[in-house]
């Protein structure tokens, strides 16, 4: 049986939180960067998740209508009404500033320094698995059901992260960046799915990085068209899915999440090589303690943000 909600109507966004929004939207342009690390989680965190969803889906509906109609000019400028530009563009600018100046930064942190920054991202999204799951609504079926909805994308996300692979394709044709790109940013809306580790999987990983790093803008506008296509066809799909199948939607974004983990273990054959993907997993050698304590302190930090927008969801509640 659907679950279905009453979309809720939010309160005009305060101008006062626009350095906040250029930061969490830096945040989640440098989670994209990362492989095994989804913006869709960091977006989940610091509570900007469903308002990023329902902007970009009014944005979807608007191009949809200016071509299909009727009265095109009319639907579609009401849709873009109904977009909380306020928020979208701050976290649009903040994503690419992140991008751009953070892409090969965090390229040479992930292969310079793998377990330690795999040991920081394992503390973070395991701790953010609780977000999802706060935000279930009450449950109307058997608790085996919501059971199977968690496990099951938990398990294929781990069986298909130890399938990946970590080579690179030095000269991909454009199709294949347009596709990938298109594959990929479904991540940026699904937490637990990272676009990153889904471009090291088919080889373009450092190929891309390279791109934006070195402002090769022939291979970044094809990636960006590809990118626009993927997120236009859905985004759409997810919005309907988390207001008439919520609880479900949720407990497979926090299966996902769980299963990404395997990406994420700090010790694994291979880690010695650049970029490598996910190799077996070992028992920690050294380093040790570099990587326990990045973890800890990657969950206490994830662990502060969700304490802060609960109290801030329970001011606005009580407000």
């Amino acid at each position: 049986m659907a679950e279905t909600t009453t979309p809720v109507a939010h309160p005009a966004r305060s101008r006062a939180l626009l350095p906040l929004d250029l930061a969490r939207g830096f945040l989640i342009g440098m989670a994209e960067l990362v492989p095994g690390v989804s913006g869709g989680t960091v977006a989940l965190v610091t509570g900007l998740y469903e308002q990023l969803i329902g902007s970009a889906s009014h944005v979807v509906s608007a191009g949809r209508r200016l071509v299909t109609g009727p009265d095109r000019l009319r639907s579609a400028g009401s849709e873009l009404r109904r977009t909380d530009w306020w928020l979208v563009v701050p976290v649009l600018v903040g994503m690419g500033t992140a991008v751009v100046t953070m892409a090969g930064v965090m390229s040479a942190f992930v292969s310079d320094h793998p377990e330690h920054a795999r040991g920081l991202f394992l503390g973070m999204v395991a701790v953010s698995i609780v977000v999802p799951l706060r935000m279930l609504p009450p449950a109307h079926r058997p608790a085996a059901v919501d059971g199977l909805l968690l496990l099951v994308p938990a398990a294929v996300a781990w069986v298909l992260v130890g399938l990946a692979g970590g080579g690179t394709s030095a000269d991909p044709s454009s199709v294949v960046v347009f596709l990938a790109a298109a594959v990929a940013i479904c991540a940026l809306v699904v937490p637990g799915v990272s676009g990153s580790f889904f471009l090291l999987a088919v080889g373009l990983y450092a190929t891309t990085l390279d791109a934006v790093h070195d402002r090769d803008l022939g291979y970044v506008a094809v990636f960006a068209l590809g990118a626009i296509a993927g997120l236009a066809s859905f985004v759409q799909v997810l919005h309907w899915l988390l207001e008439h199948h919520r609880r479900g939607t949720l407990l497979a974004m926090a299966g996902l999440m769980a299963g990404s983990l395997r990406a994420l273990w700090p010790w694994q054959s291979g880690s010695e090589e650049e970029l490598s993907g996910p190799g077996a997993l070992l028992a920690p050698y050294d380093p040790v303690l570099g990587p326990v304590l990045l973890a800890v302190v990657g969950g206490a930090v994830v662990a502060l943000l969700v304490v802060v927008e609960a109290r801030r969801e329970a001011l606005a509640l009580h407000g």
